[in-house]
């Protein structure tokens, strides 16, 4: 079976692939591991994740893109194709039969970064190359009736990047986005444990903390972790315990900044599209969705209902690739497209 249409979610943490027909097919991280000595690449996504923080000195582990966009075109590049190639298979590529791609790119992006994201998913092994904007694939992906005349809010939670819009009649009416995302929260953590516990931890360590007791509102039952780090002072391993309410408290900034696109999205809505977003609710979708009680938070801080998505670390990729099967009536009221 050769594979024809592939939507892509081309994020700043991990790389989602849905192939029309069998649904996600791939999920992996955006990192690649390189040899600093002649910049070959030694490992990407799974495999460069494990080397994480783990490299000798002339090994780097990279991400290619940064808030959302393009910070390394080659390297962005030799990812993709490599995630194209454990998709289509290299028989398929080698007898000439490309792919059509739908991409994602995060709204307010220059002309030049999504030039960039075209030509990197053309250079890649793409037939052709679809930008579709992150907001609007969500939706689609979540499977809100956009092609109708009401309203229909989404907030995309990402790593590099958060986003929120509003989607009405094929088309985005209201957009937004901050530079806030998963990352920036993970930050957040490693700054509070530094500063309070005298103790250094690593990105992986940050991020285990976020999953496993992270919460966006303090928790009734509050949940605690050992965590295991570098002293600061005398610079030997040491561990402590971290609680719930701690991770709450650092995390707050962060949080907040996301709080304040959603409100600023919500300020910008034309009065009968808010009418609808107040009867509907807003959509979550993205990796830091799942951070617990984020809907309550947000639900708190604007008076909108919240609820996050089904599955909503695949809605975006889900969208893209929908968007391929409903090219010709999209195509009208979106020009990248």
């Amino acid at each position: 079976m050769f594979v024809n249409q592939i939507g892509i979610d081309l994020g700043t943490v991990n790389v989602l692939v849905y192939v029309r027909g069998r649904g996600i097919v791939l999920h992996e991280p955006s990192l690649v591991a390189l040899s600093l000595a002649d910049q070959r690449i030694v490992a990407l996504g799974e495999e460069a994740k494990a080397m994480l923080g783990r490299t000798p000195e002339n090994i780097e582990v990279m991400r290619p893109m940064r808030d959302g966009v393009i910070a390394d075109y080659m390297v962005t590049e030799a990812m993709l194709r490599y995630f194209i190639v454990k998709v289509c298979g290299r028989l398929q590529l080698m007898f000439g039969v490309k792919p059509d791609i739908a991409i994602s790119v995060p709204v307010g992006v220059t002309s030049v970064e999504e030039r960039a994201v075209h030509d990197a998913a053309i250079a890649a092994g793409g037939r052709s190359a679809h930008l579709v904007p992150e907001p609007f694939a969500a939706a689609l992906g979540a499977g809100l009736p956009i092609h109708t005349p009401t309203g229909n809010m989404v907030v995309d939670i990402g790593g590099g990047a958060s986003e929120a819009a509003v989607v009405s009649m094929n088309g985005m009416v209201v957009s937004s986005s901050v530079r806030v995302a998963g990352l920036k929260i993970d930050e957040a953590i490693m700054t509070y444990i530094r500063k309070k516990f005298n103790l250094m931890i690593g990105e992986q360590t940050a991020e285990d903390i976020k999953i496993q007791i992270g919460s966006a509102l303090p928790m009734e039952e509050e949940m605690a972790l050992e965590v295991r780090g570098r002293d600061q002072v005398g610079g030997l391993p040491r561990t402590i315990r971290v609680t719930s309410n701690e991770i709450t408290e650092a995390i707050s900034e962060p949080v907040a900044a996301i709080s304040a696109v959603v409100r600023t999205v919500l300020e910008k809505t034309p009065p009968e599209l808010a009418s609808d977003i107040i009867d509907r609710g807003m959509v979550l979708v993205g990796g830091g969705a799942n951070l617990r009680n984020i809907d309550r938070y947000l639900t708190k801080d604007t008076g909108v209902p919240c609820y996050v998505a089904e599955n909503p670390m695949a809605c975006v990729a889900i969208g893209a690739g929908r968007t391929l099967e409903q090219l010709e009536m999209l195509k009208k009221s979106m020009p990248q497209l």
